[in-house]
């Protein structure tokens, strides 16, 4: 810690998209992504699709599929808004849907101090669904222009979606 040097505020914000494309063209340069990459979260708007096709291209790739978990906005809420972790162990739990054995015990190591995210309340995760709403929803139908949207009912048994993901990369990769 720096005892007479600056102070400084973090504030939670996304890396621009400037620094996400250059860390992505960069990685896009390695010979082990030479057959494609698998991205989780981007691109989010638009903008960031645009300049991913863009950057694809210069490479003579393109987007072979943009996959879409449907959830429905109130389950999501009560899916994030109840996880909690033992302090201890990290063993993760959820109010409704996985309890410890022993209320207020973690069933892998015994502790007893339960923790959750600040940011994992319903208030929060409705404004992140606001925003997801506003600026992601729309890359549905681009993708789906593109014809090479893929969704995939992210509500049901964690199997279900799991093997739906794989099907969906082993179809892309072969």
């Amino acid at each position: 810690m720096l005892e007479n040097g600056p102070r400084r505020s973090w504030r939670r914000q996304l890396v621009s998209d400037d620094i996400v494309l250059a860390i992505l063209k960069d990685r896009m340069a390695q010979p082990d992504v030479a057959k494609g990459i698998i991205l989780d979260g981007f691109p989010r708007t638009d903008g960031q699709a645009a300049a991913l096709d863009g950057l694809l291209a210069a490479n003579g790739q393109r987007v072979t599929a943009a996959i879409s978990l449907e959830v429905d906005d109130e389950a999501m809420v009560g899916r994030v808004s109840g996880r909690y972790t033992c302090a201890k162990c990290g063993e993760g739990y959820h109010d409704q849907f996985k309890l410890p054995a022993r209320a207020g015990v973690c069933d892998k190591c015994g502790g007893t101090d339960m923790k959750s995210r600040a940011d994992d309340n319903a208030e929060t995760v409705r404004e992140r669904l606001k925003a997801y709403h506003a600026q992601t929803a729309p890359l549905i139908a681009y993708y789906e222009g593109k014809g090479v949207l893929q969704r995939i009912d992210a509500m049901g048994a964690i199997d279900k979606i799991r093997g739906a993901l794989g099907s969906i990369v082993g179809q892309v990769a072969a």
